[in-house]
Formats: C-alpha cells, structure tokens, sequence
C-alpha cells in the first residue's frame, strides 16, 4: 500500500471519528434540551457542563444539598450530573416504592455497572435481571435467619478480639486512649467476614497476614475514586477507542480488583479442598454431605452436590465472582454503621449511659442471635443509627423503557401544569435518596435531624409506606434487589455494640464530618484533617460502676 492510500486512509478514519462525534454531540443536544420528557420538571440550574450539579454535591454534604432541593423545588425534581446529563430526584413513597419494586424496568445504570464490573467484578450486584434472580436465589439459604444465627458466635468472638484489643491500648483502668475506631472496626469486621464467610482467618486486626494486607491496599485504592476516573470511564464508554489511552487511576483499580479476584480464587479452590477431603475423593457429593455453616460452603454445595438440578447451581466462576462483593459489602457497610454509632453514643452520654445500663443486665458475655435481639434498647439503638447515619445515602436506577412512574402527590412543571404521574424516557437516571428520606421531617416529624432512639418506642405510622425491606426505612433498600445480608448486618452490628459498650465509655475526641465522592458511602473524617483520609478518633477509657 503506497504512503498516498495510507494517508487517504487516515485522513477517512479521522473524519469518520469527527462525524460520529458530532452526531453524537448533536443526538446528545436534541435530546436533552429540545425532546427529553423531564425538560419542564423543576430543579436546581447546572454550574456547569462537565460535572454538572455533582460539583455542589461533591463539595458539600449530599443529604442535606437533597433536603435543600426537595424543599425548594418539590418532591419531583430534576438536576444535572455528569455532562449534564438530566438526573429524576423524587422523594414520592409511591413513585420510590414503583422503581424499586419493578427491577426489570429500573436497571442499575450502565455506566454505574461498568464501575461495579471494574471494582468488585460481574458478581450479584452487578448482575440483572434472569441472572441476578438466579444468583440471589441460590445464594438466599446463606442469609437466612438460620444461618445468621449460626454465624453470631463468629461475631461475638471477634468483636470480644477488638475488646481486647483495646483493653491493651488504654493500659490502665485510670487511663483513656484516643483510638481511631473506625480503622479498628473496619479492620474487626474483615476478620468477621473471612471468618463467617469463608471460614479463613485473615487476621487484620492483629496486623499478621499478608492476604489481609493486600486487601485493604485494593479497598483503599476503591475507596479514593475520584470524579476524573469516573468522566474517563464514561468517556470511553461514548468513544470506545479511549480504551487505548492509559489513566493511571483505571489502572490502580485494575489491580485492585486482580488482587480480589486472586484472593477469591484461593479462597474457593481452598475451600473444594477442604470439603472433599473431609468427604473423601471418591465420593458423590449430595447437599447433605456439606455440614459446615460458613457461606462460601453453602454456596459450593450448589456446584459440588450431584441431587441439586443445574438451575440451582453456580460455577466456580460465577462463586468466585460474589466473593469480591461480599468481601467489600460484607464489612465495610457495617463498620460505617458501627463507627457512626458509637460515635453519635460519645456525643450522648446519657444515650451510652441508659444502652450500658440493659447490656450490663444481660446475664451472658457471649450472647446468641435471639439473645441480642431481645435486647429492646439496643434494637433502637441499631435502628436509629441505621436510620440516621445510612452507610450508603442513595442509589441510582435507569430506566430501560419509556415508562409513566405514579405518584401519590401531584407534582408541578415549571409551566404550570399539573401532573400525577412522572414521563420518563429510555435511559434516564434517577436518584433515590436514602438518607434523605431516612431524614425526612415529613415523614420522621420535627426531630427528624436529631439522633433519638426512643422514637422507635412509637414510631410515626406513615414511615409504614416507606419500601425498605428492614425497619421501615431505606437503608437496606426494597424490591427484589433489596441487600440480602442485612440479618448478617444487623446482627453483626448487634454484636459489636453489645460487647464494647458493656466495657468502654466513649467520648468525642474530634467534630467528624464526611466527604461526598464517587463511591456512595458514608466514611467518616475529622472535620479539619480531611487531607488524612477516613478515620474517626474517638477517646475511650474502660467502664467503671464505680467511677
């Protein structure tokens, strides 16, 4: 081919490129402007093109700016996100309770899948559809209040390691430490997950395994996402041939997710080994055969049992691909939740103080599942800090058809018109603010700002319209892609309450704050040392009744 066709040739390659980039930009325009069935819903004006309304929320506090907007313009509103793009923010129990209860019209977004994919990898909580049904189905026995209730000794027994722990911080019985419990509970709530999940020891507490040290060095590089990953990834996603352009931040998460996905790997074909040598080699394996309670056993059983039909089985591929996602949502949620907790209890001493007071009467230091759920205090507790300090403070649907979503309030457009039903096209995002309905004063009432466990002694009746699937409230989502360990969660969280609070008084040490980014949880901050990264010092000392 002579230098003049190669030249021809690139010259038609880079106007074809040109021409599809203008077509897109100019689909982009007509729909966004000029066609797309939000254009006369109220809401904010964008700041600008690239990070549109997500600029205010990455520099402020993201349920109070949803509070902000939903008291300015209503409860159906619209904003901008990423190249101002059109967002749904609707805080309309029925219009929240339709998207999340019709899963196949209300897809996560593509976008957020493929982030999902590059984080954690193509396990339950990417999946849609047939095959998240499939998943959840086989993977439903593992969380059930059966199997929470086997595993609750597992959390007892390293939430009483984290106790010692800091039993040897503090020293003396005089003396008080300024620990950062968030570090600590992150750490303890890996050691839960390794031991309830995969019965394997990663020790993180203690500092001593290589595994676990691997891990937490691929959460942190997940959990510093900044929006610059984000706009290259939906950039490539619009012009495929960018996947050719190194980032050096998709690279870190890249390794990030190989070190799980190894760590995955070693964990399950650990595991087979184990089970078919307890079993012997030449022998058919049936569901019954499989008696330990961790749930990457129970999961194996549907891969490894011959009586089980192919439909109630997972590959080995498709186990190790939910381990990544148990690993990052089966620990970090809960020591949000738990450090959030304790400290809302240092801020209130007479809260710690009425919650030490039931714990202390409890006759066992090693409580069952049943025992700590007996417990009516600190049930509200755990409700009220689930309810308040919501791990995870939205989540976002996308629409996979032209769709009508109802409402139980008319809502009106910026012309005027009224409306009882919002009109959404194909591939609009929609926001679905959990902690801000967590928050809501037209659901909770006045004090719905202030942390107050006994609300739960009489809870307002309307909160009963609410979705969730746990509490009347939005924590844990509802529908069919509600979090299915939220037993493992709740009782775990339980768990860790009961046994440090029996022993430990906690004061503040810092104001904490949190920081909005690309990843959509709750992680804590000291107010003036945001540059530090998360952690959340508290000063704690041991309980004397003497004191």
């Amino acid at each position: 081919m002579s230098l003049i066709s190669i030249s021809n040739f690139l010259l038609s390659l880079v106007f074809a490129a040109t021409a599809c980039t203008f077509w897109r930009a100019g689909r982009y325009l007509l729909q966004q402007y000029y066609l797309s069935s939000l254009r006369f819903v109220p809401g904010p004006p964008s700041p600008g093109f690239l990070y549109g309304n997500l600029s205010e929320i990455f520099a402020g506090d993201r349920p109070a700016i949803h509070h902000a907007w939903s008291s300015k313009y209503g409860h159906v509103l619209k904003y901008r996100g990423m190249f101002n793009m059109e967002r749904l923010l609707t805080t309309d129990l029925r219009a929240v309770n339709y998207i999340l209860t019709h899963s196949t019209e209300y897809h996560k977004p593509e976008k957020s899948r493929v982030m999902i994919a590059q984080i954690v990898g193509e396990g339950m909580l990417w999946a849609e559809d047939e095959q998240h049904r499939r998943q959840r189905r086989i993977m439903n026995p593992a969380f059930g209040p059966g199997q929470i209730r086997d595993l609750t000794g597992a959390f007892v027994e390293k939430a009483a390691q984290l106790r010692d722990a800091w039993s040897t911080a503090i020293g003396n019985a005089s003396q008080t430490a300024k620990i950062n419990i968030f570090d600590d509970l992150t750490r303890t709530t890996l050691d839960i997950i390794g031991l309830a999940g995969f019965e394997y020891h990663f020790d993180a507490l203690q500092e001593a395994s290589q595994t676990s040290a691997e891990l937490r060095a691929a959460f942190r590089t997940m959990y510093s996402i900044d929006p610059s990953i984000a706009v290259m990834r939906a950039l490539q996603l619009t012009f495929p041939p960018l996947y050719l352009v190194p980032h050096a931040g998709l690279k870190r998460l890249d390794e990030a997710r190989r070190v799980m996905e190894r760590v995955s790997r070693q964990l399950v074909m650990e595991k087979k080994r184990v089970i078919m040598r307890n079993i012997g080699k030449d022998v058919i394996l049936e569901k019954s055969d499989v008696l330990e309670r961790d749930i990457l056993t129970l999961l194996l059983k549907a891969n490894l049992a011959t009586d089980l039909p192919e439909d109630a089985r997972l590959t080995d591929e498709e186990v190790i691909a939910q381990i990544p996602t148990l690993l990052v949502a089966g620990h970090e949620t809960t020591s949000i939740a738990a450090s959030w907790c304790l400290y809302s209890l240092a801020k209130h001493p007479e809260i710690q103080r009425k919650l030490r007071e039931e714990l202390l009467q409890s006759p066992t230091e090693e409580p069952s599942m049943d025992e700590l759920n007996a417990l009516p205090y600190l049930d509200a507790v755990v409700r009220e800090t689930l309810r308040f300090h919501s791990p995870v403070p939205f989540t976002l649907r996308e629409a996979t058809n032209d769709d009508f979503i109802p409402l139980s309030t008319p809502y009106t457009d910026v012309r005027g018109e009224v409306h009882d039903s919002i009109k959404i096209d194909k591939g609009t995002t929609i926001l679905v603010p959990i902690a801000a309905l967590n928050t809501s004063r037209e659901l909770w009432g006045d004090d719905a700002a202030e942390f107050k466990p006994t609300r739960w002694e009489s809870p307002p009746e309307i909160i009963s319209a609410l979705p969730g699937v746990w509490g009347n409230m939005l924590t844990f989502l509802g529908g069919p892609r509600a979090c299915i360990g939220y037993r493992f969660s709740i009782v775990e969280l339980k768990a860790l309450i009961f046994v440090l609070v029996r022993v430990f008084e906690f004061e503040p040490a810092e104001e904490i704050t949190t920081i909005a980014n690309m990843i959509s949880l709750k992680r804590p901050v000291v107010a003036n040392e945001k540059e530090n990264g998360n952690q959340l010092p508290l000063l704690v000392k041991r309980y004397s009744e003497h004191a």
